[in-house]
């Protein structure tokens, strides 16, 4: 391969990479995705691997018939920007599925679901 040629991948290669960490991606949440948990926690967190824009992130918590059941109150941690919760009220045993939309500080939305249980 010449060197040009060595030149334009590697240009290309720190193009793609760059532009695919400039997404905030669902890191990890709190209750964990898919899992099924003994007592209704107090909020579901999600955690980015980017910091959030707080004025156009959201998260939505809507249980089984696809009604929305938290608080209202999603927000972007003052603290740690990648960090997205909501809180809800005492959840009765059944499966709840968490709806997210994150817009990254840099305006690249990412948006996906999740479910969990709560046992009986």
């Amino acid at each position: 391969m010449s060197l040009r040629a060595r030149g334009a991948t590697l240009l290309i290669g720190l193009f793609v990479s760059t532009s695919v960490l400039a997404h905030a991606m669902l890191d990890r949440s709190a209750p964990p995705v898919g899992s099924s948990v003994k007592s209704s926690p107090a909020r579901v967190e999600l955690w980015f691997t980017q910091p959030l824009e707080p004025a156009f992130s959201s998260v939505k918590v809507l249980d089984g018939g696809g009604r929305q059941v938290d608080r209202g109150d999603s927000t972007v941690d003052s603290v740690d920007a990648a960090h997205l919760l909501i809180s809800v009220p005492a959840l009765p045993s059944g499966r709840y599925r968490v709806v997210w939309r994150a817009i990254s500080a840099d305006t690249h939305v990412t948006e996906g679901d999740f479910t969990f249980d709560v046992a009986p």
